[in-house]
């Protein structure tokens, strides 16, 4: 016997007692993942959606916020870039990618 470490004593039926329902486990599992799903990978797909409509839909004269907080109109849409006026005469460039909302008619004029 050592002075520090008690030994164990293991009784005969304890390995099996200590042994689950392989089902608990997978059921456990499976509950895990659903939550995973449905707490992080849905709505991130869905922000990704709704950001790629918005790409997609940017006209000239639509005002908009770029993910810098600079607000503007946009003045010009290629396929990968937006120009947008900031102040008068002065245009900016982005991707499209850093639009991060459009802003209602009018939301320049009353700032």
């Amino acid at each position: 016997m050592s002075f520090f470490i008690a030994e164990a004593m293991a009784e005969p039926g304890a390995a099996a007692a200590q042994q689950g329902n392989p089902l608990t486990f997978w059921g456990m599992m499976i509950f895990m993942v659903a939550i995973f799903y449905f707490m992080i990978i849905r709505p991130q797909s869905k922000r990704n959606k709704e950001h790629k409509a918005l790409m997609e839909g940017l006209a000239k004269g639509d005002e908009v916020v770029v993910s810098g907080g600079m607000m503007g109109k946009v003045v010009k849409v290629t396929e990968e870039y937006v120009v947008v006026e900031v102040a008068n005469n002065t245009e900016i460039s982005f991707q499209k990618a850093a639009i991060t909302a459009t802003l209602p008619k009018g939301t320049l004029k009353s700032i």
